[in-house]
């Protein structure tokens, strides 16, 4: 990771690289911490945050979600993540990736967490693709995961919180110990959740099918992949879908911040369509990345302007 020269610590910037905290923190033991995972793209008139308002509100539901009150407002954090992008300009040539946290610190130990301290911090550093730039055009290999994503008996999958990433994170480990790029999990009824980090889309006879939500985070780029496809006069359903479903699907790929839209060539040694990214899929992917880039008059209102 290319460090950057600030992180927005508790309505402050510190140097990158005294952004610590103590060790007995007590979302470190315990798991309970939200973030955020949000783009700002290099544009013809400068760096623009993609969907601030949307993250950001984001971040503050997960807050609410798990018990923590946030001590800042969302139009207090919009502003942090601006002050941020501006104050590290002189770091960034490329896309860059914000992280915004709001963890609870030093102050007390036990289970019952309303008693520690609310901190919250935004860092930024240049990323570029997630799965990698090759990725984006010749697609990647995903493996069904012998995990399954958690259930909403037992968690909560709107907030975006640390503690469930465990599950993903043994999911990745998985995948790419068996030799492919990214998992995929099913949920408790074996129907299909999500990636690791992302959202499944599959193509089949010109259609735009999705999994819903049940299991999983509302994703902002999904949002605008589903924006993307009616603006093409693309039939979209949002529907249960089953592992044998994606085999024999004519496209699929994955969406995310992180992972933008990456075509899927492979799924459990399954050739998905001709095995190279998709027709509608590359439309997609062109289309957003117009918009992200500040190339689509329709979409301007998507983006954040950093001057």
């Amino acid at each position: 990771m290319k460090e950057a020269k600030y992180i927005w610590k508790n309505g402050k910037l510190v140097p990158w690289k005294d952004a610590t905290t103590h060790i007995l923190s007590h979302t470190l033991h315990y798991g309970n911490g939200v973030f955020e995972g949000t783009r700002a793209y290099m544009t013809k008139n400068g760096l623009a945050i993609f969907r601030l308002d949307e993250h950001t509100q984001r971040l503050l539901d997960s807050a609410k979600i798990v018990m923590i009150k946030c001590p800042y407002s969302k139009e207090e954090l919009k502003a942090a993540q601006i002050e941020l992008l501006k104050a590290n300009k002189e770091c960034f040539n490329k896309n860059v990736y914000i992280r915004p946290i709001i963890y609870l610190g030093y102050g007390a130990m036990g289970v019952y967490h309303l008693h520690s301290p609310v901190e919250v911090a935004i860092a930024s550093w240049e990323w570029g693709a997630y799965l990698g730039d090759e990725a984006l055009q010749k697609g990647i290999r995903v493996k069904v995961s012998s995990f399954v994503r958690s259930s909403v008996k037992s968690t909560m999958g709107k907030a975006k919180a640390v503690a469930n990433y465990l599950n993903s994170q043994m999911a990745k480990h998985e995948a790419i110990a068996c030799g492919f790029e990214e998992a995929l999990l099913l949920d408790d009824n074996g129907f299909i959740a999500e990636g690791s980090g992302e959202c499944l889309f599959i193509v089949r006879n010109g259609k735009i099918i999705a999994p819903p939500y049940d299991n999983s985070l509302e994703s902002i780029t999904h949002n605008t992949v589903f924006c993307i496809a009616k603006d093409m006069g693309l039939e979209i359903e949002q529907r249960r879908v089953t592992r044998d479903e994606i085999y024999v699907s004519d496209e699929a790929f994955f969406t995310g911040t992180a992972a933008e839209i990456t075509p899927i060539c492979e799924v459990d040694f399954r050739v998905i369509g001709s095995g190279q990214r998709g027709e509608i899929t590359k439309k997609i992917q062109d289309v957003f990345f117009e918009i992200v880039t500040g190339n689509s008059e329709k979409y301007k209102h998507f983006l954040t302007y950093i001057n």
